[in-house]
């Protein structure tokens, strides 16, 4: 079998869905092994690209996107909480409510993401998180 660099590693895990790479992760941990959540266990030279990859992975799970489904009853104290959590302004953050289901927020972390969910909830808002 021919060694693959690690930019054709790389393309072959961009055509793979979120679930197969999941599965090659847990396959991978298995047969070395290894946890994807120490990068450093995985740093042996056979490992070299694909543990990169699972690497990759494990960061991809600490960005989280706040997603506004709708607005409910309550929709100006949403947009409160909307501006609360961004810096838009009030006509900008407006149009985010109107135009639910909108990203509030894009790659934060997961304390962050609680604390948005509470607080649009809380405001009577439907909220999901990705």
């Amino acid at each position: 079998m021919a060694k693959l660099t690690t930019e054709e590693l790389l393309d072959a895990f961009k055509e793979l869905t979120l679930i197969e790479l999941s599965e090659f992760v847990k396959a991978f941990e298995e047969t070395f092994e290894v946890t994807a959540a120490a990068p450093v266990a995985v740093a042996g030279p056979a490992a070299g690209g694909a543990g990169a990859a699972a690497a990759e992975e494990v960061e991809e799970k600490t960005e989280f996107d706040v997603v506004l489904e709708a607005a409910g009853d309550k929709k100006i104290q949403v947009i409160k909480e909307v501006r609360a959590l961004t810096s838009l302004g009030l006509k900008e953050a407006k149009d985010l409510v109107d135009g639910a289901p909108k990203a509030v927020l894009e790659g934060v972390n997961k304390e962050t993401a609680d604390k948005a969910v509470a607080a649009l909830e809380g405001a009577g808002a439907t909220v999901t998180v990705k």
